[in-house]
């Protein structure tokens, strides 16, 4: 088996046994969901590569791709069509239609955990697989963290210490090669639905994504 730090998915992955344990529970309940390690969505290679937390029950979990079918992924990908990463402004399934350009969205862990919290071990665990997948963000590319536990879980797997880079939403932090880490409160029902986060203020982290992707085009 090929060594998992070079790799940025894996779909027979069952390393976390509390994990693995909780989708068998999942998929017998609900036989038609993907109930395994969901893979990042879009272009290798791309620009803006997009940090989640994990997927969610009935969303990627059931989909088999990232914030599809999940209430989360209602804000996002409105976003990402209207800043032109999207074809589409809604996702419903794998087979939809939609598609990313010049845009990858992946998790800091791949696998459904119960309660939509993932312990610090599974974070960890996982964090080989998007050291991968983010060692493909080319020089001047941006990297969207949804979230605190995606901002640390992004530091881990650049190498770079979490005391340097304070989460806050808005909050841009250049990375070697001319990179930007751009924080943003997730997208989640709670946040929006309270408030914490509005279109107007995720339409704000999309343009300073943007404005840094033109500046180093």
């Amino acid at each position: 088996m090929p060594d998992s730090r070079s790799r940025t998915y894996d779909e027979a992955c069952r390393r976390c046994g509390r994990l693995a344990a909780f989708l068998a529970d999942v998929h017998r309940e609900h036989p038609t969901y993907w109930c395994k390690p969901v893979p990042p969505f879009g272009e290798t290679g791309a620009r803006l590569v997009i940090v989640g937390l994990a997927p969610g029950m009935h969303g990627a979990n059931a989909s088999g791709r990232p914030f599809t079918g999940d209430y989360a992924g209602i804000l996002l990908y409105e976003t990402l069509h209207r800043h032109g990463f999207a074809s589409r402004p809604v996702a419903t399934s794998r087979g939809d239609g939609l598609r990313l350009a010049g845009c990858r969205i992946t998790n800091a862990v791949k696998c459904l955990p119960p309660g939509n919290k993932p312990t610090p071990a599974e974070v960890r665990e996982c964090n080989a697989y998007l050291a991968a997948d983010l060692r493909t963000v080319p020089a001047g590319g941006a990297i969207l963290a949804l979230g605190r536990i995606a901002h640390d879980a992004t530091l881990r797997a650049l190498d770079l210490r979490a005391a340097g880079f304070r989460f806050a939403h808005g909050a841009p932090h250049p990375l070697p090669g001319g990179r930007l880490l751009v924080d943003s409160y997730h997208c989640s029902r709670y946040n929006t639905n309270t408030g914490r986060l509005t279109a107007a203020m995720f339409d704000a982290v999309f343009d300073r994504i943007a404005a840094h992707l033109s500046e180093k085009r």
